[in-house]
């Protein structure tokens, strides 16, 4: 099998997860980035406050605002898990995020059960062992 590299697997991650985003929520994120670190990967959103959000917390309606990111997390959070595993052909454990509205950025870790198989796995920065030191 000729397996993707690690830059193409985080492209095409980064470019499907913004499509995910304008599907599901209507709003176009302005950049996403995706790094695969071993078992792990971490998504950065840049502009990923919805309108509807950012207007919320423009009134002091931060609450509320924090209230509507949480009900918009809980609804893509399964489509994301679906969209990379499909992608990288391995088990999502778990998917942490976190999102400011201060500086409208999203951060995403996500937790694999395998590191994915990739072409250049040298190029995929690897967890340090632990030496007791």
């Amino acid at each position: 099998m000729n397996y993707p590299t690690r830059g193409q697997l985080e492209r095409h991650l980064s470019q499907r997860i913004q499509a995910l985003y304008r599907q599901e929520l209507g709003h176009q994120p302005s950049k996403v980035t995706c790094q695969l670190f071993d078992c792990k990967l971490a998504v950065i959103v840049e502009n990923s406050i919805t309108p509807a959000e950012k207007r919320l917390a423009e009134v002091g309606q931060e609450d509320l605002a924090e209230e509507v990111r949480a009900g918009l997390k809980d609804a893509t959070q399964p489509k994301l898990k679906a969209l990379i595993q499909e992608i990288l052909r391995v088990e999502v454990i778990d998917i942490l995020s976190e999102a400011k509205l201060e500086t409208g950025r999203l951060g995403i870790i996500v937790v694999l059960a395998q590191s994915p198989q990739v072409r250049n796995p040298e190029a995929v920065p690897k967890q340090k062992a632990n030496n007791g030191s």
